[in-house]
């Protein structure tokens, strides 16, 4: 039941972004847009709810609840840049908005290391759901299988760190022109 209230949050999700963005760029109705965007964070309060019911109706904890965590706290963390990042190639795709910028050399490794901070929160966030869960259920036997997610967190943010690090040692290069392209 967890699995396919994960899959239907995350279409759902989308659904409220993509829908919101086209209210407002293509439907020029910039509240019904904000309104549907809204409904993001809302989307991952249900979600939250529907494990906690699902758990203290008497459910043993599967990878299922502990992959709902940890897409709770991704949303929460990530959420508003994902907006942003949606809300960017919208602009541009169908309100004139400028092209989406491709970041290189050291502002790509500082969005790099910014990432590193949001995925901290997005484990943090993860890792306080997985200890309320276990704590509210108050029952081992029925929460192991959640206690296993802590290191998976922190190999999700040894993984970002590593990727920043590399980043800041190898900077991304600016694309090369293509050769056709240099001699007109």
């Amino acid at each position: 039941m967890i699995l396919a209230a994960i899959v239907v949050c995350e279409v759902l999700f989308w659904v409220a972004i993509l829908g919101g963005l086209a209210a407002r760029y293509l439907l020029r109705r910039a509240r019904l847009g904000a309104a549907l965007l809204i409904l993001a964070p809302v989307i991952d309060a249900v979600l939250l709810a529907l494990v906690a019911v699902d758990l203290l109706g008497g459910a043993t904890a599967s990878w299922q609840h502990g992959l709902a965590a940890i897409y709770v706290g991704i949303s929460v963390a990530y959420g508003k840049r994902m907006v942003a990042w949606a809300d960017v190639r919208f602009a541009y795709r169908f309100a004139g908005g400028p092209a989406p910028e491709r970041l290189t050399g050291m502002r790509y490794t500082l969005k790099c290391w910014r990432d590193v901070l949001l995925t901290a929160l997005a484990v943090g966030i993860a890792a306080a759901i997985l200890g309320s869960i276990i704590l509210l259920v108050n029952d081992a036997e029925r929460t192991a299988a959640l206690s296993g997610y802590f290191g998976i967190l922190g190999i999700i943010l040894a993984i970002d760190l590593v990727w920043a690090l590399s980043y800041t040692v190898w900077p991304k290069r600016a694309a090369e022109p293509a050769q056709g392209a240099a001699l007109r």
